[in-house]
């Protein structure tokens, strides 16, 4: 076994003191050593109630002869950091969190991990922990929240988000916002709609690193979640007496698997962002032409929030992954020999069945023959950009207007709040990139408040956009502001012509002028000196190719 490298030997007696130190017995150190990497904290609500999750774990891994050892892990609440300092640190959080994960396996030879997870940078994090370290490892989440009811309609956190623009339009008076804020999200669980957090937990399922289910039982069945991490307990021993690795699992097919279920749920555009980065740990190239080319070929067939009023406990009870990758297989969009830790996919899906055919459509009877993410390219954005166009409206997916530029997100905020943005405006946000922010910022503070103030405007960023985020909004434009991307010369009155369904993103300003502009452009000082975020914009790679650290 790997542990045997702290276990055995002479040389080893003071290891073995130190484990008897806490407990461990002699007998405890013949298993594999398992860590239990458990992101429990008290600051994010799909967090809350993963001691339970990480017991049932322990169980299983003891009930099939192995040793379970509980580690921590951070996490940031992407909610609870939105629209400040805060959330410049949540993308760079993910590369925290697998370094540390790293550290900690390595340094004491575990033989695999449990990892235990929920909510936006933790679960990417741990795969690509998972993915770089290459031990048996298999992924728990915490499961999504129930959707929230006010006055007779499910509502969660990206109402609430957007209940701050209704107020400042005056739609809303602040009792009614009061009522809605403790009514919106119920209880423990990553936020109830199709955001990154549930994106990336329903992906886990189809890239084969974690049991049915892991994406769609509610937090709120207990039960149902504790079952599940005690098998996942279980099979983790299995994988390690195995020696079944992620990457014998995050292989090419996974990926495309991935990709593939993502457009057929219109996850969050985020998961192009973190598959890429996970892809990377374990040696695979994802260039997002490759998103394109799956998204052209896969039908859309749940439309969730934010896309619709569907919510994760309903595809739950619809089927859950299995029954949208049954669909998916008609269309012939899976590879279904590839490997799961638990046999190959096409297991998955021969018992799997659609009980609700208004939540999960038919491939014959889609939302939308094509996926719910469009890749974009044109001169604003050379190196590409992505949109969720499955949340944005007919009406807008193909528009034109002026630059209404802005050099950060605060300053979007003080202009919408002061009236300054109007309808027919292409809102340009930018130095908000992975070095510019640093940290690439989501913006769902300035998309929310423009839908609840019922705006008619684009919005263009270097950054990116929360799962939670509706309506026109194009991301990781590439490349950033910082690096002297075209976004960093367009000046205010510019036109912007965006067509969607012909994958373009153009700024319609002559080469000569562009030209003049790239010339007279100086790079701005750094908006940090030191620090983490400091080091991580010195090191982080563009958008296109995950923002992970080179």
């Amino acid at each position: 076994m790997r542990s045997d490298i702290v276990k055995k030997g002479s040389t080893k007696a003071a290891h073995r003191s130190l484990f008897y130190a806490m407990g461990f017995t002699p007998e405890d150190l013949e298993k594999p050593l398992i860590g239990i990497v458990n992101s429990f904290n008290e600051i994010i609500p799909g967090h809350g109630h993963l001691k339970d999750l990480a017991q049932a774990a322990k169980l299983g891994v003891s009930a099939a002869g192995g040793t379970p050892i509980e580690v921590p892990a951070i996490g940031i609440c992407d909610g609870i950091a939105m629209g400040h300092l805060g959330m410049k640190f949540s993308l760079p959080s993910r590369e925290l969190i697998a370094d540390s994960i790293e550290a900690v396996a390595q340094a004491h030879a575990l033989d695999g991990l449990v990892l235990i997870t929920n909510c936006d940078k933790i679960i990417p994090g741990m795969l690509m922990a998972a993915a770089r370290l290459n031990i048996p490892s298999i992924i728990v989440s915490g499961g999504p929240m129930l959707a929230g009811c006010y006055q007779g309609k499910s509502i969660s956190v990206s109402q609430m988000f957007e209940a701050a623009g209704q107020f400042e339009s005056g739609k809303i008076n602040s009792v009614e916002l009061a009522a809605m804020e403790q009514s919106a999200c119920p209880g423990y669980g990553s936020c109830a709609g199709l955001f990154t957090a549930n994106s990336m937990n329903c992906l886990t399922e189809a890239l084969g690193m974690a049991l049915p289910g892991n994406g769609t039982i509610p937090a709120a069945n207990s039960g149902a979640r504790k079952m599940l991490a005690k098998r996942s307990g279980l099979i983790l021993v299995d994988l390690v007496k195995k020696d079944l690795k992620p990457r014998d699992i995050l292989t090419q097919q996974a990926f495309e698997n991935a990709i593939a279920l993502d457009m057929g749920i219109g996850g969050s555009s985020n998961t192009v962002l973190h598959l890429t980065a996970i892809a990377n740990e374990a040696g695979i190239e994802l260039p997002l032409s490759l998103f394109d080319a799956i998204s052209a070929k896969t039908p859309y067939l749940t439309k969730l929030s934010p896309s619709g009023t569907h919510h994760l406990q309903d595809l739950n009870e619809a089927g859950g992954i299995s029954a949208v990758m049954y669909e998916l297989n008609k269309a012939g969009v899976l590879h279904t020999a590839a490997l799961t830790v638990a046999g190959p996919l096409n297991d998955r899906l021969e018992n799997a069945q659609t009980t609700c055919p208004d939540v999960i459509h038919s491939v014959d009877n889609p939302y939308r023959k094509t996926g719910g993410i469009a890749i974009l390219s044109g001169n604003l954005a050379a190196d590409q950009a992505i949109v969720k166009e499955s949340a944005v409206e007919n009406d807008m997916l193909v528009f034109e207007g002026p630059a209404h530029v802005f050099n950060s997100e605060d300053e979007v905020l003080e202009a919408l709040l002061d009236k300054e943005v109007h309808d027919g405006e292409v809102v340009v946000i930018r130095y908000e990139g992975p070095k510019g922010g640093p940290g690439m910022k989501e913006m769902l503070n300035p998309t929310a408040i423009i839908t609840g103030m019922g705006l008619r405007v684009a919005l263009l960023t270097d950054g990116r956009f929360s799962g939670a985020t509706r309506g026109a909004c194009i991301g990781h434009i590439c490349p950033e502001a910082m690096d002297g991307g075209t976004i960093a010369l367009v000046e205010n009155g510019d036109r912007i012509a965006i067509d969607i369904p012909e994958r373009s993103l153009q700024l319609l300003v002559s080469e000569e002028e562009l030209t003049k502009r790239r010339q007279a452009w100086v790079r701005p000082e750094p908006r940090f000196k030191s620090g983490y975020l400091a080091r991580y914009a010195k090191l982080v790679s563009s958008a296109n190719k995950g923002a992970v650290l080179v």
